[in-house]
């Protein structure tokens, strides 16, 4: 009995042992993991691929055109045009994989609060976007400097801190808005048709319909957001303006996608 008693007991430690080194995992872990996930699939390293080639072009347009000589801020708009039309979609693709790549099973059995899943999928593509942006600001002021030194440009560092902090605000917005369509519908075509063509119609209706001209700002980010894009100065109605587009384009999608996604029925198929 004794001789046996230590084999016996053996295995009970060791399950011990192993349970103690279990932990759950961190937000900081499982908004990394969401991060990684955007470059993982060939659709998000295209879609990256797609703006900085974009943005490539028409820097060397710019370059090319009136012997280079444009300000800071116009560079800067060049560099970060491609990247508002485009971000958005990103957002998409980081929330739309779990089911295109078949890995929500995955992903919520290793993580089964799902909307903490979710958060960190709006933090991870947050992430990259303000990642993007200071690329584009280095590649505007890059360019800039290289017409000013090489060819004979007038120098124009026209950029204010404030202009850079708008253009990041819009990054949030634009990035968060995806993942909530994403969320919202889990199809990455249904998503990006959606979240491309509403405020296409909505700004062919308000310019269409005279009374809804004035609303529009209130009712469309396009519109309320079109001054964080090219530096002008919001007043306290822009301000506002801002946030009721932004909770009917950006809260409300994303609120209604985690719900989604935390009361929905997940299956490998």
């Amino acid at each position: 009995m004794t001789a046996t008693t230590p084999t016996a007991q053996a295995p009970t430690r060791s399950a011990a042992r192993a349970g103690a080194e279990v932990r759950p995992l961190t937000f900081a872990t499982l908004t990394l993991v969401e991060w990684r996930k955007q470059l993982d699939t060939r659709a998000g390293r295209w879609l990256l691929a797609v703006i900085a080639l974009i943005t490539a072009g028409v820097l060397a347009v710019m370059v090319a055109v009136n012997g280079g000589n444009h300000s800071f801020s116009a560079f800067l708009v060049a560099t970060s045009t491609p990247m508002a039309m485009l971000l958005p979609i990103v957002g998409v693709l980081a929330a739309t994989s779990e089911w295109s790549q078949r890995t929500a099973l995955v992903t919520f059995t290793l993580e089964p609060r799902r909307t903490r899943v979710g958060i960190a999928k709006v933090v991870g593509a947050i992430g990259s976007g303000l990642a993007l942006l200071v690329l584009a600001v280095g590649l505007a002021a890059l360019a800039h400097l290289v017409v000013v030194s090489f060819r004979d440009a007038d120098p124009a560092w026209d950029v204010t801190a404030q202009n850079v902090a708008y253009l990041a605000i819009s990054v949030v917005l634009f990035m968060a808005q995806g993942v909530g369509f994403g969320l919202l519908l889990r199809s990455t075509p249904a998503a990006i048709v959606t979240l491309l063509l509403m405020p296409t119609l909505f700004g062919i209706v308000g310019g269409l319909v005279p009374g809804l001209a004035d609303a529009l700002p209130w009712i469309d980010l396009g519109t309320a957001g079109e001054p964080l894009l090219f530096g002008a100065a919001l007043d306290a109605q822009g301000w506002a303006q801002l946030a009721s587009a932004s909770a009917i384009w950006v809260v409300a999608p994303l609120v209604g996608g985690l719900w989604r996604v935390a009361r929905s029925e997940i299956s490998s198929s």
